[in-house]
């Protein structure tokens, strides 16, 4: 309950001039789950792009008022963030857009690049100038200059993924093409459908394709590149195979809608199992199983069904509270999570209750939710995971921490129990992670260390955002000018 988003990613291509910035909102809209810290359209009339940007939720910063002033055309890019390089401020909002001697491109990312401050480092030597804080803006420099190179935007595409490592899923749109690729890890989902009228879509889960009124299709595989043009949709696969593939396991455990299907495995039906694997594992003798809102309500099923112990509402959310929400002080004697998440005294008062959860990252949030049910009258609660225990940081775009930080890397199972104040404590077994993704080939480092690419030197999100105190003074011993 402590982990943020991912970021969300949209493009729509129509064969005539259309209102497809409309169509981007409600894409956006049905991925708001994935980045709730700023949002953007870049829509592309006849070659010239027209944008909008800003803090906020798609709600807020697309009122009917700025939807009506971005033009018709027939390509846009949208995106919802939540970064997990850089700063939360206006020049690190998406897609970013850049004019260039060979036209314009307008680029969006979801996920995290790993060799990201290597390859800026040698961008800034080389005298690129950088505008913002994000990792986003280093892959699109790198295209924009391989497409000088190149006779295509879809041949200077490729050409950058043979330097950029790590996560990332794209959407990029050029005057006359709308491009997608995905990692040859597939780290992070991508997929695209197309409506009967048909115009394409492609969106980071296809919850966002339905939404919009498009069939899907399928999933971008991992490596490939697809260009959609006047001339139909073509496929590129020379960076296929060239990697296993490591669909994120939290995609399915935490940051995918529920409704979504990620490379053939229904969110909705991994969560089910996890509950059921827990149910098996890790028994408990209770009165009624809940979920913690919104992602371990479906383990929480699941665990029901697998147990017979009955389904219950036993937390309601405050569904009107975003990534702005701001914290109480410590002098105003509010705790967050009661603002945040009440008790349904009803469902828990006299009751020995299972609490589903997807995760425990420092164990504070857990620890008062728990207090939150005992207060309702809870006579017993045992704390349900539908993950492994998180023992490493990851660098492919979750925002899990640093060792130091999470609970589970100081404390056994019996003690992190004992400190969120549980009668009982069970993880999901790393083994039954599988079971989960419907695959062997899935990215777990998070869990087990066992990371896919090279770890980075530097790990920190603001690593592009270091205060001049802070910086390595230079061999002379007179700091930076």
């Amino acid at each position: 309950m402590s982990l943020h988003e991912e970021c969300g990613v949209f493009g729509v291509i129509a064969p005539e001039i259309c209102d497809v910035a409309s169509i981007s909102y409600y894409g956006l809209y049905a991925l708001q789950h994935r980045g709730q810290e700023s949002c953007g359209i870049v829509v592309n009339d006849d070659g010239v792009f027209v944008s909008h940007k800003d803090l906020g939720l798609v709600s807020d910063v697309f009122s009917a008022e700025v939807l009506s002033r971005l033009p018709k055309g027939t390509m846009a890019i949208g995106h919802a963030r939540y970064g997990t390089t850089g700063a939360t401020n206006r020049n690190n909002c998406q897609p970013i857009e850049v004019n260039h001697q060979k036209g314009r491109m307008a680029l969006a990312h979801n996920g995290n690049l790993s060799n990201a401050a290597k390859l800026r480092s040698e961008l800034e030597l080389s005298g690129a100038i950088f505008h913002t804080t994000s990792d986003t803006e280093t892959i699109a420099y790198i295209i924009t200059k391989e497409r000088l190179k190149t006779p295509s935007i879809e041949d200077a595409l490729s050409q950058a993924m043979n330097t950029i490592e790590g996560a990332y899923s794209l959407v990029l749109m050029s005057a006359q093409k709308l491009i997608c690729a995905r990692d040859p890890y597939g780290f992070r989902p991508l997929c695209y459908g197309k409506t009967h009228d048909g115009i394409y879509v492609i969106a980071s889960e296809s919850c966002a394709i339905k939404a919009v009124g498009a069939e899907f299709i399928r999933d971008v595989e991992p490596g490939e590149i697809l260009i959609f043009s006047k001339n139909g949709v073509v496929s590129r696969r020379e960076h296929c195979n060239k990697k296993d593939k490591k669909i994120c396991a939290f995609e399915y455990i935490y940051f995918a809608r529920p409704d979504s299907v990620i490379d053939g495995i229904s969110v909705h039906a991994s969560r089910l199992q996890a509950g059921k694997i827990l149910a098996k594992v890790h028994p408990a003798k209770a009165d009624v199983v809940i979920g913690a809102p919104d992602s371990g309500l479906d383990a929480a099923l699941g665990f029901s069904e697998e147990s017979g112990i009955p389904y219950g509402i036993g937390l309601i959310k405050n569904k009107y509270i975003g990534r702005t929400f701001i914290s109480p002080g410590q002098g105003a004697r509010l705790d967050g999570v009661k603002i945040k998440l009440a008790a349904v005294e009803e469902s828990v008062k006299g009751k020995r209750v299972v609490l589903v959860d997807d995760s425990i990252v420092r164990g504070t949030t857990m620890g008062r939710v728990v207090k939150l049910l005992r207060e309702a009258g809870a006579t017993e609660v045992h704390v349900r995971i539908s993950s492994p225990p998180f023992l490493h940081p990851c660098y492919y775009g979750t925002d899990i921490d640093s060792e130091e930080n999470l609970i589970a890397c100081h404390h056994t199972v019996s003690e992190i129990a004992k400190i969120i104040g549980a009668d009982s404590l069970g993880y999901l077994p790393i083994e039954h992670l599988s079971e989960l993704c419907g695959t062997k080939h899935f990215c777990s480092a998070c869990f087990d260390g066992h990371y896919p690419t090279k770890v980075p030197t530097d790990t920190r999100k603001d690593r592009f955002e270091i205060r001049l105190s802070d910086r390595k003074r230079d061999s002379d011993g007179k700091g930076f000018e």
